[in-house]
């Protein structure tokens, strides 16, 4: 693993989670919508700032065609959804963690297990593996 790359990476998705986060709160605590939406909205508005800095910064694939790279990261991105959404939800509702403990957890591994490895050898993997 590159240290290097795997560190942007991280930072990228701290900038994005925080985009994530802020906007579930605000949907949750602010405009009193329900969480799972919430999760959904966050995970969208995280997505879009991860892609660019990703595609720019972290991975340096710039030069990839956009539009190969956006339909790859829309596809990773459902699933990050639908695993964000479910987590949360699992963890919020069965076992009663507070929904941002939930969202904390589910985002963590979720970033990690998933994200990481598909962004890296999937999205911007410009044809090459990476090592």
């Amino acid at each position: 693993m590159n240290r290097g790359t795997f560190s942007k990476a991280q930072i990228s998705a701290l900038a994005a989670t925080a985009i994530d986060f802020g906007s579930l709160t605000v949907w949750v605590e602010v405009l009193k919508g329900f969480y799972p939406i919430g999760v959904g909205i966050g995970a969208a508005a995280g997505a879009m700032t991860n892609f660019f800095l990703n595609r720019h910064w972290s991975f340096q694939a710039a030069e990839g065609r956009l539009s190969h790279q956006m339909v790859k990261y829309a596809g990773v991105s459902v699933g990050s959804l639908l695993l964000n959404m479910a987590g949360v939800y699992l963890l919020t509702e069965w076992f009663g963690l507070f929904y941002l403990v939930s969202k904390i957890l589910t985002a963590v591994a979720v970033g990690v297990f998933y994200n990481y490895p598909l962004h890296r050898y999937f999205v911007y993997s410009k044809g090459k593996v990476h090592v």
